[in-house]
């Protein structure tokens, strides 16, 4: 029995031996050699392909940048800042390094696999580190002081201590149902011609533009209840919630195709195809268009690989924070908001227009970047250019009615910031610039769901979906979702008017300023500075009807057919774009959101009809469409009938309410919250409005009571000495010098902000941008003083960071206080990265000096030459002659001798005349 034993004993160890063997050598098999430096090098070549896409695209970026093709300026509008392009190639790098382990498993074993089948937890975190994903996907490091109770970061980062990363900048969008991918994890809806959906292909986006959403300039419904101001706002505050990169590359990943040049579905790429009768009439196959960059770390559940299993495919990224913050006016980035901030101010302003004024009063900054590429006014010469202006959000530029609403914060900020100091001369101007920051962020909180979001969603809906504020609830989620920013809050493109009017003191057409086709203001900020300035913008916004979005009037040809159109040929369809975009980004069809929404289900067209009542366009929906289930989002939820007293039909009111009650809800910093502003401060925010906004801040003296209200001027519009506003002395606050403890010091490059903590009087130190604090942070008032001497600010070396690079290695990094510059060696140029060296194309400066030297040098041998020669020449001639007078002399001499003895031989009488020589003339012969 015991020999029995032993041997079933030895045989489950040798059994094991061998399964161990055998999973040893499956993993070499997978990867052969060691698994870490096999993924490594995986990673390092997915980074070289997404690099050398993206030097391609700058290369050819550089040769473009005068032309300003409806496609650049699009891409303009869409370029992100610093750290959202660095968090997106890095996800391109992840995303394909994980793409190229999936098809390595498939080719040795003809079975697809997911990465966290074969990958280690390890292996993940080597790829996610080398890709440069890892940062991203860490939960961030919050402060721990009095003032991040007080203010919220300007990344949005640690508003919820639980979940810190939650609705900060550079993060994955929220899925609330999961994606719809033709390969499961990142081909979009219509990627694969042959791709059926319930047994029929998807229609083309733009065949759907023309045929049902599609409408001429004229065809235009306006609307008789609001302004044309509930659109722009709409679309201003839609930028300071979501904004969603696309792939920073224009060439496909595979082979470097100029994306401008392929009607093929490749990574970046994802062209919109046209119809046949498109195609033979503007010679085109296809309109360019790029894919959203992914995001790192995106996951429902918010695990750290959760974009590489099943459940969790490609998400994508909002380079915003998800709060209603005026990030409009601040931006998202330490990086910008140093731009916009003056920080030699005292009074915590942010910068201005130093070229331009308008009236008296400010205009937004331009960008650094000249030339941009903002349209300029004919005729004007380089050293008269308008640029693009700076802001919060890059799309500030987009239309001038848009710059416009951004020009207004800008001027609201800097009058609350003067106002403060006023008040309160003891406060620094970090104390000043962070209360007017904060009261501009609650200001935009209450405008957005007191009096824009009641009047779009109708009042049943607004009551069922979002209600009365009952407090900060941490269990929400404020991320803004896929769906929301890219389907739901897009109704506002069909309320669009393809006019813009300008408006004289009266409210009648500005007999200077004539109006204005959408295509004509496109990235236009000379109109607002060389046309009469702010006042006559916004008087026509006020007492012009919006655009009514009607069945049958959807999107006009403006968006359609001439989006970002300047001078030049070409066009781009706001309509095509957003179904494309919704596509890219696998949002479930529209059933399938009105189920997530509690609605019915529409299986048929007869169960349409209940939804949508205009039969002709139900019939062209399904005639394209073939079945309901196929219907895109976006356009099932923008034709559905209108709920009562609202502008959107039930679907996007469940969408857009779902999503605001959540910003609402899941923000620890919303003005309602107690701790946030006094009783008086929120009974003082309360008093506020937009009409005292455009007061304070314009040279109009009447305004709307509700300016979103369309009225009629001068009846409907009130005095601006009528209309009530903020009283800033519920902000004012007394010094009390507490013991010893006297103003805190201030700091060089840096500032302080005071505060409360457990009933004693503090003071947190912060570096601006680029410098790093030494010494301690948060200094305390005790009896006997401050606790701590104050700390310093040390300029930052970014050029000695080697982990993560400031410059490209094509660049030299060079440290300047503050911050730090790439420099790049002549013929190359700086890139739009603005740390990768391009080739311009042109002869280095140096070689131009070196051929002008070059030509002068070669004309001065030749002229040397030629005098030479000239000489050697002169001196023969000279010999030649020399030697032929010395030879005539010589002659003269013998025959005038001969001559002599002649006349003496012969008698006089029969002497005979003899031809005289020259060489016997006597001057001659006296000269001999």
């Amino acid at each position: 029995m015991k020999i029995y034993v032993v041997l079933g004993i030895s045989l489950v160890v040798a059994c094991t031996e061998v399964i161990f063997s055998f999973i040893q050598k499956s993993t070499n098999f997978f990867w052969g050699g060691t698994e870490k430096s096999h993924i490594t090098s995986i990673v390092e070549e997915s980074m070289q392909m997404i690099d050398n896409a993206l030097y391609n695209t700058m290369k050819r970026n550089l040769k473009k940048r005068e032309l300003n093709s409806p496609a650049q300026l699009f891409s303009f509008s869409k370029l992100p800042e610093r750290t959202s392009r660095d968090v997106s190639r890095a996800a391109e790098i992840m995303e394909i390094s994980i793409r190229s382990v999936k098809e390595k498993v498939f080719l040795q074993h003809k079975k697809s696999w997911y990465p966290t089948d074969v990958l280690s937890v390890d292996l993940l975190n080597t790829i996610a580190k080398v890709s440069g994903c890892l940062p991203n996907m860490l939960p961030p490091k919050c402060p721990n002081t009095c003032l991040a109770k007080k203010y919220r970061l300007i990344t949005g980062a640690c508003n919820n201590k639980e979940h810190p990363r939650w609705g900060a900048a550079n993060t994955a969008l929220a899925r609330w149902l999961s994606p719809v991918y033709e390969d499961g994890i990142s081909q979009p809806r219509g990627w694969n011609p042959n791709f059926l959906y319930n047994e029929f292909p998807l229609p083309l986006v733009r065949e759907v533009t023309r045929k049902i959403i599609h409408a001429s300039n004229e065809a235009v419904t306006e609307d008789d209840q609001y302004s044309d101001l509930l659109m722009v706002w709409g679309q201003y505050i839609d930028h300071d919630i979501a904004f969603t990169p696309q792939s920073s590359s224009r060439a496909t990943f595979w082979g470097g195709t100029d994306c401008q040049r392929t009607c093929e579905s490749q990574n970046p790429c994802y062209p919109i195809q046209l119809t046949v009768n498109e195609t033979s009439s503007m010679g085109m196959e296809c309109l360019p268009f790029y894919r959203s960059s992914p995001a790192c770390g995106s996951g429902v559940q918010g695990s750290l690989f959760g974009n590489l299993s099943k459940s969790n495919p490609r998400q994508q990224m909002n380079s915003l924070t998800s709060f209603l913050d005026a990030s409009t006016v601040y931006s998202s980035t330490p990086v910008i908001e140093k731009k916009l901030r003056n920080l030699t101010s005292k009074e915590g302003l942010l910068q201005v227009n130093t070229l331009y004024e308008d009236g008296g009063r400010e205009y937004l900054p331009f960008v650094t970047q000249v030339p941009s590429p903002c349209a300029q006014a004919p005729n004007t010469e380089e050293k008269e250019r308008i640029e693009c202006f700076l802001a919060g959000d890059s799309r500030a530029s987009e239309v001038i009615s848009l710059a416009a609403m951004h020009t207004l914060w800008l001027r609201e900020h800097n009058r609350l910031a003067k106002n403060l100091k006023m008040l309160n001369a003891h406060w620094s101007s970090e104390t000043i610039y962070q209360e007017a920051r904060k009261i501009v962020g609650a200001l935009h909180q209450v405008i957005t769901l007191r009096d824009y979001i009641p009047k779009i969603l109708g009042p049943v809906a607004f009551k069922q979906y979002i209600g009365t504020y009952k407090g900060y609830d941490p269990t929400v989620n404020p991320t803004i979702s896929n769906i929301f920013s890219t389907a739901a809050f897009r109704f506002g493109h069909a309320t669009i008017h393809p006019v813009v009017r300008r408006l004289d003191a009266g409210f009648q057409d500005h007999p200077d300023l004539p109006k204005l086709y959408l295509h004509e203001v496109f990235f236009s900020p000379w109109r607002l500075i060389k046309e009469g300035g702010l006042d006559p913008v916004i008087r026509g916004l006020l007492a012009n009807p919006a655009k009514l979005q009607t069945q049958e009037q959807m999107m006009n040809e403006e968006l359609t057919e001439k989006l970002f159109v300047l001078s030049n040929n070409g066009t781009l369809d706001l309509a095509s774009l957003n179904l494309q975009r919704g596509r890219d980004h696998g949002l479930p069809g529209y059933n399938d959101w009105r189920e997530f929404c509690g609605l019915q289900r529409l299986e048929n067209q007869s169960e349409l009809h209940t939804a949508i009542t205009n039969r002709s366009i139900v019939e062209k929906i399904m005639e394209l469409y073939k079945h309901p289930n196929n219907i895109d989002v976006w356009l099932g939820g923008l034709v559905e009938d209108f709920l009562p007293n609202a502008r959107t039909g039930p679907l996007f009111a469940c969408i857009i309410g779902r999503q605001m009650k959540a910003l609402r809800e899941g923000d620890w910093f919303w003005w309602e919250n107690k701790h946030v502003f006094t009783e008086a401060q929120r009974h003082e925010l309360e008093k506020h409005s937009l009409s005292r906004l455009i007061c304070d801040n314009t040279g109009l003296t009447a305004v709307p009571v509700d300016v979103f209200q369309l009225g009629k001027f001068p009846p409907d519009f009130k005095s601006c000495e009528d209309t009530p506003g903020i009283n800033l002395e519920a902000w004012k606050e007394t010094f009390h010098q507490v013991g010893t403890c006297s103003l805190p010091h201030e700091v060089d490059d840096g500032d302080f902000a005071s505060c409360t903590e457990s009933g004693k009087h503090v003071v947190v130190y912060s570096c601006h941008h680029g410098y790093q604090l030494q010494g301690q942070e948060q200094l305390t008032c005790t009896e006997r003083g401050w606790d701590s001497p104050p700390p310093v600010c040390k300029d930052i070396n970014e050029c000695e960071d080697q982990m993560n690079p400031a410059c490209h290695a094509s660049a030299k990094c060079k440290n300047i206080k503050g911050s730090y510059q790439c420099v790049c060696t002549d013929p190359y140029e700086l890139g739009e990265d603005e740390r990768t060296c391009i080739d311009s194309g042109r002869l280095p400066k140096g070689s131009l000096v070196s051929i002008i030297l070059g030509a002068i040098m070669i004309i001065g041998l030749m002229m040397l030459t030629w005098m030479v020669i000239c000489r050697w020449t002169y001196s023969d001639i000279e010999t030649i002659q020399t030697n032929v007078e010395k030879n005539g002399k010589t002659a003269a001499k013998m025959e005038c001798k001969k001559c002599h003895e002649m006349k003496i031989s012969q008698p006089k009488a029969i002497a005979q005349p003899v031809d005289k020589d020259p060489a016997c003339d006597p001057q001659i012969l006296l000269s001999m």
